[in-house]
């Protein structure tokens, strides 16, 4: 056990020396290189065969600017919107290059800030208890704005040419003091085959489930939440509204993200590369998933 943590420290040692060098790394070399910490093993970019191969093949050979506008927080919301109904959008109040351009006496009470072009990193923010400028002035600074590029992080392509701006969204809250759950479907060419819930909290479980909502043995970094979930009643519906919209983005793989707060579903987001393609499975599920990854018309 000493010697795999002593292993897995020395991996998350260079992968962060790495990617402070980022820039200087061609595409191709700093994917190899991440892969190789990230799995223990060189990336087949020639014939790639697993789930995190094939993503992070798509990340070098299929680059649709049209996934710039479904990456960037506020364009994709007018996205949504046009296919399946601005009743699924989480409401947006107003987007600002900096805090000092909010005027939050025109906002509601309680609001979530977060930046377009970033990923996590969100605040809350009571008026009720009062604007804590210095806070946000620290988390959407101009460093965090305008110079960080998520894209050179994993290099991701859809984050490359996000236009930064700090934007104001309803707050979910189901005033049951439990913490959101994340519904995320896995959809292959245009049909949802598995999903996952997981939970925005200190502690991050993954229960992963087919589409009759039947438990499947996929560990994908995180511990499974026991007892298991129950099926939401509004699974079905997210189920088809990830199919209209996967079916809607020419992909051989995207991952669609929900939140259902108060019996209403609301969309989260796309994500064309699961944890940047750089978090394993199991040897099978690496197989099976990956081979639900067409490439051919690539």
């Amino acid at each position: 056990m000493n010697k795999l943590r002593k292993l897995s420290d020395w991996r998350f040692i260079a992968r962060f020396i790495l990617s402070r060098l980022s820039v200087w790394f061609s595409d191709e070399l700093y994917i190899r290189l991440l892969y190789r910490l990230a799995f223990g093993r060189k990336i087949n970019l020639v014939n790639p065969q697993g789930f995190n191969e094939k993503l992070n093949w798509l990340k070098l050979n299929f680059r649709n600017p049209n996934f710039t506008v479904m990456a960037d927080k506020f364009w994709v919301k007018r996205y949504v919107a046009k296919i399946i109904g601005e009743q699924y959008v989480v409401p947006c109040y107003g987007k600002w290059k900096s805090v000092e351009d909010i005027d939050f006496t025109s906002l509601p009470t309680q609001v979530f800030l977060k930046s377009t072009h970033d990923s996590g990193g969100g605040v809350l923010v009571d008026q009720g208890k009062g604007v804590d400028y210095k806070i946000l002035k620290k988390r959407f600074n101009e460093r965090t704005l305008n110079r960080k590029n998520w894209y050179w992080h994993l290099r991701e392509y859809p984050y490359k040419h996000i236009e930064p701006f700090i934007i104001a969204e309803a707050y979910l809250d189901e005033g049951t003091g439990y913490e959101i759950r994340d519904y995320k479907f896995y959809c292959f060419g245009g049909i949802p085959r598995y999903m996952y819930i997981t939970n925005k909290g200190k502690k991050i479980y993954e229960n992963f489930y087919d589409m009759d909502f039947l438990p499947v043995d996929i560990w994908h970094g995180h511990e499974r939440l026991r007892p298991e979930y129950e099926k939401p009643a509004e699974f079905e519906q997210m189920k088809e509204l990830a199919r209209v919209l996967s079916c809607s983005i020419d992909s051989p793989f995207v991952r669609v993200d929900f939140f259902c707060v108060n019996n209403r579903v609301y969309f989260g987001e796309f994500t064309f590369y699961d944890w940047g393609g750089m978090s394993p499975f199991s040897d099978l599920w690496e197989k099976k998933l990956g081979d639900m990854v067409n490439l051919e018309n690539i």
